[in-house]
């Protein structure tokens, strides 16, 4: 008896299924079987990441390959052929200047950034004291601020002429330096390597540095050759995230210089060199613009797996 009603009630849910709609169905068997839902949701969001992320790269290709004065009529092919405008922004501008300032910028804030933040991210991850947490919250309440805040106070400063650095500079003002992109960004970067490094270093087994300061070492030097090697991946992350955003920087680049290579202007001050007073050569500035993010995009293609495991494994805690 049992097993002829078993047989009913599964004939009976066959039949109710059958009678329901597709979208039902689907619902049902995406609930027996995950599968079903994920895959496609895995290529809809493929597809809106290449339609909104690759698609205008492929514009910018689009455009800097149509020769100027045709570009009206591009669609989804070049309007013409002109493959010689990625020579041509050489020859028009010292672009190469351009690409140099930005990489010598970049370098040299990634740096400061990593030595301040290594030594930073130590006392916060590895050491006890009163009021560390408010201290912590501080620092990343830097970050929350946009960079326009500190503009006005910042260009007076840098504008100001110091007889103390006439030796060094000049006529003594930081403006159209490397130190006037080099100070804010900076401090502007600083609070993410900083919790980032910090959210490393404080899972470093205390046994590793205590052995380290057996044999001798200071804490200074059981920083450098035992805790940093092992929070590689962490240190990695926060170096070429600051270098991303050191060399997209726009808004303290456009103002602390003149646009002049000569004085520091960074590439995007390059690609704006394009755009004159009567003519706009767009041609040149997506074929900049390529050019310019190519460096970048292979430094993302090589440390991904460094960024990836750094912002993952910070996040767990054994």
């Amino acid at each position: 008896m049992a097993t002829e009603t078993e047989t009913t009630q599964t004939q009976a849910e066959r039949d109710q299924s059958d009678d329901s709609g597709p979208f039902q169905r689907w619902v049902s068997g995406s609930i027996s079987e995950p599968g079903r839902a994920y895959r496609p949701m895995f290529w809809l969001v493929t597809v809106f990441f290449l339609v909104t992320t690759l698609f205008p790269f492929y514009w910018l290709f689009m455009v800097a390959l149509t020769p100027e004065g045709q570009l009206q009529n591009v669609v989804f092919t070049p309007n013409g052929f002109n493959p010689g405008v990625f020579i041509e922004i050489f020859q028009i501008l010292p672009f190469h200047r351009y690409m140099f300032n930005s990489f010598v910028i970049a370098t040299v804030t990634t740096a400061f950034v990593l030595v301040v933040a290594s030594l930073a991210g130590y006392v916060f991850g590895r050491l006890r004291f009163p009021g560390k947490n408010p201290l912590m919250l501080l620092v990343l309440l830097v970050s929350f601020f946009p960079p326009a805040a500190f503009f006005i106070p910042l260009n007076d400063l840098f504008n100001t002429n110091f007889d103390i650095l006439e030796p060094v500079l000049s006529n003594g003002s930081l403006y159209n330096t490397p130190y006037a992109l080099v100070i804010p960004m900076s401090a502007l970067f600083m609070p993410l390597a900083i919790f980032i490094l910090t959210t490393f270093y404080s899972q470093i087994p205390d046994g590793l540095e205590d052995a380290a300061r057996v044999e001798g070492t200071t804490r200074l030097g059981a920083l450098f050759r035992v805790i940093i090697p092992l929070s590689a991946p962490g240190v990695a992350t926060a170096g070429v995230l600051t270098f991303i955003g050191v060399y997209n920087e726009f808004f303290f680049s456009f103002l602390m210089t003149d646009g002049q290579p000569q004085n520091w202007a960074p590439v995007l001050q390059g690609i704006l060199g394009f755009q004159g007073q009567y003519q706009t050569l767009y041609n040149a500035m997506a074929a900049a613009s390529i050019v310019a993010v190519l460096p970048m995009a292979i430094l993302v293609v090589v440390a991904q797996e460094k960024i990836v495991s750094g912002l993952t494994a910070g996040g767990l805690k054994e």
